[in-house]
């Protein structure tokens, strides 16, 4: 699938042939979340695909509304985390699935690189004011807990209920 090592190519045949699975990410209690913004605004995507593609072009997944982007800028790619088939993580790959590179190539975190395996927080630059934050959100309840907002109970003084109309003498 997609190698470890550091050459230019990250991304084979056999999973360039198999970017159209938009199978749905197994049962975890992670979310993935991908915050963009660009010449439209801020936008916000649940990953839960096997792949994405991302750039200007109007059949990608995630679309860069920019003319300072490439047609296809880059490739995110859902990767298992070690051998725990529910946990997983997402890399994202400079340019197209075929290893086509984009024109101005990714920034990440201030950084210019072909590929990184994201973390919560990561700044990704596409172009000028076209930006990207990716979030890994972990459920840690357990079954049986309660969220401690559900008894969250605001003390309100009694002087402040009454009426300002009731006040006046």
């Amino acid at each position: 699938m997609v190698g470890n090592n550091n050459r230019p190519t990250l991304i084979n045949q056999n999973f360039a042939d198999s970017h159209n699975d938009i199978s749905m990410a197994p049962e975890t209690n992670e979310s993935h979340l991908l915050i963009l913004e660009d010449d439209q605004g801020r936008k916000e995507f649940s990953l839960e695909n096997s792949v994405y593609s991302i750039g200007r072009d109007r059949d990608c997944n995630i679309r860069l509304v920019s003319q300072f982007v490439s047609r296809r800028h880059a490739t995110l790619v859902r990767l298992p985390r070690g051998q725990n088939t529910h946990s997983y993580y997402y890399r994202i790959v400079d340019g197209d699935a075929k290893g086509k590179p984009s024109a101005n190539g990714l920034m990440i975190n201030g950084r210019k690189i072909p590929a990184h395996d994201l973390k919560n927080e990561d700044e990704i630059v596409f172009g000028p004011q076209v930006r990207a934050i990716y979030y890994l959100l972990r459920n840690t309840q357990r079954s049986g807990q309660t969220d401690s907002s559900e008894y969250d109970i605001t003390l309100i003084n009694p002087g402040m209920t009454d009426d300002p109309e009731d006040m006046e003498d």
